[in-house]
């Protein structure tokens, strides 16, 4: 499909990263999850076509109707050199504009930003791989290693219709390839006034479950000690109130110790709470990598006043440590109590990639070019990403989307929340640092 079909026209006083994501966020690839969404189709075809015009020869493939991925390979320079795999996704969790200050889908700019669903989750990261990669090829050089390039559908579902589904179904897309670099990484943090970044070298595993309640269904007036509200309401608190054990990992104490380092502090003294706060809006992230979290998400039950419902349902996100997960499943089975049963909606691995070799160091490097002295961190991310399908093909993940950041913004809250932003300058920054990491690694 040509590209001037499905697009608005590129905004002229933008460059051309903020202008591509300013068009990616104005496809309105909203993902209800469940198998409910709009698809991804229209923003596939336009990244297809933009590969296209850089003269490679992308794949477009569908899982299902309207779920669309685009996957593409990049001859690199050094044959010798394993495959890297640079992925993103290209659906988005849903926004109610009735919250927003701009309509989400608008990409609008205001206050040197671009606004928008997808502005950092993540098709600011899918802009700066289109010209990242633009500017290597229309200059007629190679990446140092040969690429496996891929747009993923359904990342904010886990995957199935996009990630998990090529790898089981086309596995041959990702031969050669050892690596994979995509999102929640790469962005700046302010540590005792130091500027340093965040480099995610692991995640943590992903449980969702859903919690189903039983009972007696009566008119509204009765005397109802079986009541599948009240059941599942008080399972629902047991889960959301949990106090889970501190736990690090070896990605976690290696963190922490550097933050310790910066702030001139023995680790030993301080609390990982302590650090992780720190690290200032980062923490956000940083201090629910320290122990397992369980959070409900959605209730469901009823459908008069005046009638009690036979049942009712709920959601909970559960995020584990890695290796940990049937301890938490156990727990979670436990707290929701007689009556309630717990159900297995989604669940994938967790991870941790090594945090030293030629990526890290490379990542390094790039970073220090663009901004000298700033020092890279590796970190466990709370949330999940499409590695975790990789993974299963021997792919070592990293999350490296870099964006150097204005002190103070809270860059975590932007992720599935309201007014989600991402500074133009930032994009610019981001796409440059890339540019250089897969030239020279």
């Amino acid at each position: 499909m040509a590209e001037a079909a499905t697009t608005p026209a590129i905004t002229d006083e933008l460059d051309e990263t903020a202008s591509i994501a300013q068009e990616l966020i104005r496809f309105d690839t909203t993902n209800y999850g469940e198998g409910r969404a709009n698809g991804e189709r229209e923003a596939a075809e336009y990244v297809e076509a933009k590969l296209s015009a850089l003269g490679l020869a992308p794949q477009l493939f569908e899982s299902a109707p309207r779920r669309a991925s685009v996957v593409a390979r990049v001859p690199g320079r050094n044959p010798e050199k394993p495959a890297l795999v640079l992925h993103g996704h290209l659906d988005v969790v849903p926004a109610d504009p009735r919250n927003w200050s701009v309509d989400p889908f608008a990409g609008e700019v205001r206050d040197g930003m671009l606004w928008g669903r997808g502005a950092v989750d993540m098709k600011d990261m899918d802009a700066m791989m289109l010209t990242a990669l633009g500017d290597i090829l229309r200059s007629g050089r190679q990446p140092e290693r040969e690429l496996v390039v891929a747009f993923f559908a359904d990342e904010e579902a886990g995957g199935d219709y996009g990630a998990h589904w090529l790898v089981e179904h086309h596995p041959e897309l990702f031969a050669g390839a050892t690596e994979a670099i995509s999102e929640v990484g790469g962005y700046s943090i302010t540590v005792g006034g130091t500027r340093a970044y965040l480099l995610q070298t692991g995640e943590k595993s992903l449980l969702w479950v859903r919690l189903v309640a039983t009972g007696t269904a009566a008119h509204g007036s009765r005397l109802i000690h079986d009541n599948a509200v009240t059941k599942l309401a008080e399972a629902v608190a047991r889960i959301g109130r949990a106090e889970w054990p501190l736990r690090l990992t070896g990605t976690t104490t290696e963190l922490l110790a550097a933050v310790a380092g910066v702030l001139g502090v023995d680790p030993q003294q301080v609390s990982p709470d302590e650090l992780a706060l720190a690290t200032g809006s980062a923490s956000g992230f940083i201090t629910a990598t320290l122990r397992t979290t369980s959070n409900p998400t959605l209730l469901e039950a009823g459908y008069k006043h005046n009638v009690i419902p036979d049942r009712a349902e709920a959601l909970v996100d559960i995020r584990t440590l890695p290796g940990e997960e049937e301890e938490v499943l156990a727990a979670i089975r436990e707290l929701a109590g007689e009556g309630v049963e717990v159900e297995i909606v989604h669940r994938d691995v967790g991870l941790e990639a090594s945090t030293t070799g030629p990526l890290v160091d490379a990542v390094a490097g790039a970073i220090s070019r663009h901004d000298p002295g700033a020092p890279v961190f590796p970190y466990l991310l709370s949330g999940g990403t499409d590695n975790k399908a990789l993974s299963r093909l021997g792919i070592a993940g990293y999350g490296f989307a870099p964006l150097r950041l204005p002190e103070g913004i809270d860059f975590p809250a932007m992720f599935h929340g309201v007014d989600e932003r991402v500074p133009l300058d930032a994009l610019s920054f981001g796409h440059r640092v890339l540019r250089d990491l897969l030239l020279e690694y």
